[in-house]
């Protein structure tokens, strides 16, 4: 579990309550903070204009995509050019054939496909052409969640200032009754905090680490090709090392190159 974004939820929510805390005080939370109708006009018209935007099936799968947040990535770049570096190791002792036999035990699909492409003797182009079209198309997944995180967000404070603006239409025709102009304005604005909320403390950083998480992915898959297609071309495995280095930040690129040293033979 990606323990970071469990945190930031939780700290935001414990920001939010402490900033209630500071101005009303705890006892006031239900009375002053919580709207029914001001909630169903944010909430719901936000979800369901949202839904009006997208076919049902994009709309689960948008919602369904929350509990990616939490997921940790199962491998990291650097990893996989372990990985890789490693296989290009076995190629060049034993011939491509070989990797039939490490691709057997291999739980990253994309990987274990391009290797088996290699295995069958697939022209370099070809493999390359299916695996960037397989990459594609992962993306384009990708962005059809995020797609629905960052229209929810859009939603979310225009549906309030609808709920704000609903509120100010009734409490104008109520001007009469100066006393309750006050918590009138008060309740009309509910409405503006909740789509404020829904956007910025849910839908904004939800649909950033989607985000994140996909051009990590993509990056993953990248180096997966490029090392692939170098072992299939027979490069050395310092060659492919050096190639697939480059996709790392300076940083992280210290301790690759000894491993891949000791390696090699």
């Amino acid at each position: 579990m990606d323990i970071a974004s469990l945190a930031g939820l939780i700290l935001c929510f414990l920001m939010l309550l402490y900033g209630i805390y500071s101005s009303a005080g705890l006892e006031n939370l239900i009375k002053e903070y919580l709207d029914l109708p001001s909630a169903i006009i944010t909430f719901g018209g936000a979800t369901f204009s949202t839904l009006t935007s997208l076919s049902l099936e994009d709309f689960i799968g948008g919602l369904k995509s929350f509990a990616l947040v939490f997921k940790a990535p199962a491998l990291n770049t650097g990893e996989m050019i372990q990985k890789i570096i490693e296989l290009s190791n076995i190629a060049r002792k034993e011939g491509l054939l070989s990797l039939e036999e490490a691709a057997s035990d291999m739980e990253e699909p994309f990987l274990k496909k391009g290797i088996l492409l290699i295995v069958d003797g697939t022209d370099p182009d070809l493999v390359r052409g299916i695996m960037e079209t397989e990459l594609v198309s992962t993306e384009g997944r990708h962005k059809t969640r995020i797609g629905f995180w960052e229209t929810w967000a859009s939603m979310g404070p225009a549906w309030g200032m609808i709920g704000t603006l609903v509120g100010l239409v009734d409490m104008l025709y109520h001007m009469q009754d100066t006393a309750a102009l006050g918590p009138a304005m008060a309740v009309a604005l509910i409405t503006t905090l909740y789509g404020s909320l829904l956007a910025n403390w849910i839908c904004l950083p939800v649909a950033a680490k989607l985000k994140a998480d996909n051009e990590a992915e993509m990056m993953m898959k990248e180096v997966m090709i490029e090392g692939l297609l170098s072992i299939q071309a027979g490069e050395n495995p310092r060659v492919i090392e050096e190639k697939l280095k480059s996709f790392l930040a300076p940083k992280d690129r210290a301790g690759g190159e000894e491993e891949a040293a000791g390696g090699e033979e």
